[in-house]
């Protein structure tokens, strides 16, 4: 197999093409399942290499089909392509055009960096023995996108050698540039979001004990949740509670009928999540009774947690050190709290998550505008690096 050294002087001498590519869908962004623009971007570059190339019947979804020399096993690579309902302040000579959309957490480069890593495999055919995926899909941001995919038979693409192994790397704006982030286990958590309304009895302002009002309650409900995650959450299997959305009332002398409240719950295993879930129900509810209020509960389900491989993880961190340097690759402390729908495919799949550092120079990644700000900028420079682990991820498994 082709030296690191030699494929990621590879990568660099293809960057102005990875650049370019980026730009061009950071200045189109596009959100959620449909994605037209971008879809013909992929398909343009994919156009002009030897991939096998089928698109999405629900989605914009893009899936490519690289078969090696050899037969042998099927490996996949993914990136993903929807922006955000941001709108930029970046500053960027190269912003974004279209108001109210961003491509605030990087999927832009995700998306370059995966063709780049195509046509390194592209041109490297006569070493691998078996088939790469390159799986390029919409509606990360919320849209379940991946599951969609799933549904299409993804991972069957290839059906003598169904998918056995999968990678995908992230863009962060605030890990140091060039670096390799990845660690064992759970690397991102699972998402949930909740809503719930209290109803009451409105009533005037000046006689709240001839009303049942919902605003207080909403308040010790908000309490309570706080007090529920430190004392019956063990922070060696953490959750995250946050309300982010109170609404209640129209003006200052009328007590309302309703209080409505949502927020989010993160963890980071299957069972602190159905616990967390319930307790939250749980709590809300008894509050809401306590003050012979009733609640409406609702609970949508979002992405499970992203579970890393620990074998692939360890094989991320080697591949890292041999492509960059030792320096270059950094386990991870602790999980990331936010989620990923790659967490779909993990579920499948033995694969890896690893994060890309690409804060700008110059700037403390501590304190540098972080993903899903409208201020966030990606240093360009390590783009080719994250290009060469793709492809020498997909080199590897498909050794023969």
């Amino acid at each position: 197999m082709e030296s690191a050294p030699s494929l990621l002087a590879g990568a660099y001498s293809d960057a102005d093409r990875t650049i370019d590519l980026r730009r061009q869908l950071h200045r189109h962004p596009e959100i959620g399942l449909h994605l037209p623009r971008t879809q013909a971007a992929v398909l343009e570059a994919f156009a002009e290499l030897p991939i096998e190339v089928t698109t999405g019947t629900t989605t914009t979804s893009v899936v490519g089909v690289l078969r090696g020399a050899r037969p042998g096993p099927t490996y996949l690579l993914r990136a993903d392509m929807d922006a955000l309902p941001v709108h930029e302040a970046s500053g960027l000579p190269f912003g974004s055009q279209v108001p109210g959309a961003m491509h605030a957490c990087g999927h832009d480069t995700h998306v370059a960096m995966l063709v780049g890593a195509a046509r390194l495999l592209a041109a490297r055919r006569d070493q691998l023995a078996g088939q790469v995926v390159f799986m390029v899909q919409p509606g990360e941001e919320g849209f379940h996108g991946a599951r969609y995919m799933l549904d299409e038979g993804l991972l069957d693409v290839v059906p003598e050698a169904p998918v056995s192994g999968a990678f995908a790397l992230h863009i962060s704006s605030t890990l140091p540039s060039g670096t390799i982030n990845v660690r064992p286990g759970p690397m991102m958590a699972a998402a949930d979001q909740w809503r719930m309304t209290l109803r009451g009895r409105g009533g005037h302002a000046s006689e709240p004990h001839a009303a049942a009002d919902p605003i207080p309650v909403a308040a010790e409900i908000v309490l309570a949740l706080q007090s529920m995650v430190t004392r019956r959450v063990d922070v060696f299997d953490p959750a995250v509670v946050t309300v982010a959305h109170i609404e209640a009332g129209s003006t200052n002398n009328v007590i309302p009928d309703t209080a409505y409240l949502e927020g989010t719950i993160r963890t980071l295993s299957r069972e602190r999540r159905a616990d967390v879930v319930a307790s939250v129900q749980r709590v809300a509810t008894h509050v809401a009774a306590a003050h012979e209020l009733e609640l409406h509960w609702e609970h949508i389900e979002g992405y499970p947690v992203t579970m890393n491989d620990p074998g692939v993880a360890a094989q991320v961190l080697r591949t890292a050190a041999e492509l960059l340097g030792p320096r270059a690759a950094v386990l991870m402390p602790a999980p990331l709290m936010g989620a990923e729908d790659f967490s779909y495919v993990l579920q499948r799949v033995p694969g890896v998550m690893a994060w890309l550092g690409a804060c700008p120079p110059g700037v403390d990644p501590a304190t540098a505008p972080a993903n899903h700000s409208n201020l966030v900028v990606f240093d360009e420079e390590p783009l080719p690096a994250g290009v060469a682990l793709y492809a020498q991820m997909a080199l590897q498994a498909l050794s023969g």
